[in-house]
């Protein structure tokens, strides 16, 4: 059992109140009883949960679009959860729905997983999407300085050229200022 499954299993065994469905979602090597559970009516959310987990983390891409809805959650835990089934799920669709989730302007509160994501994905649509997002958060008065500063690390972590007037903006930025500038160190030419 690795980390995040052991994880999951934790955090969730006193949402399903140890049920019989609980044990069953976690022991069943079946994946089409999993996929049954995204789609029934009337499953709780810890059990679609599992079931998207586990056959994200199998590399069945019938789990994807409930894992991109967790990864939007308000609920950072089934973030973390979600991002990891993605990585692991290797759907070609990944990055650009990771992408929609961290430029919503409506969502950024919830943008921080999407953020770390994109950078793990290292796909076209990371540098865009941290970018835009980025520049966005870097008006005066934006409270959503953790997700500006995954952003930052996450621009640093590309080291594209492309980050580098963005990367130079965040630089007077109390919260952002040292992280901008180790960033751009990674920068070309940097």
């Amino acid at each position: 059992m690795d980390e995040e499954f052991r994880s999951l299993t934790d955090r969730l065994g006193d949402e399903a109140g140890g049920s019989e469905t609980f044990r069953r979602l976690l022991a069943t090597e079946d994946d089409e009883e999993l996929a049954l559970v995204l789609v029934e009516r009337e499953r709780p959310l810890w059990a679609r949960e599992i079931a998207a987990f586990r056959l994200g983390c199998r590399g069945d891409r019938r789990a994807f679009e409930a894992l991109v809805l967790l990864l939007n959650h308000r609920d950072p835990e089934r973030c973390v959860s979600a991002a990891h089934a993605l990585r692991l799920l290797g759907d070609p669709r990944t990055p650009r729905a990771a992408a929609a989730l961290a430029t919503n302007s409506m969502r950024t509160a919830y943008a921080l997983h999407p953020v770390r994501l994109l950078t793990a994905l290292r796909a076209p649509e990371s540098v865009p999407a941290l970018v835009s997002t980025l520049h966005r958060l870097l008006t005066p008065g934006e409270p959503h300085w953790r997700v500006a500063l995954a952003c930052v690390e996450g621009l640093g972590s590309l080291g594209d050229h492309r980050a580098r007037p963005v990367l130079e903006a965040a630089l007077p930025h109390p919260r952002l200022g040292t992280a901008a500038a180790e960033a751009l160190t990674r920068l070309p030419g940097g």
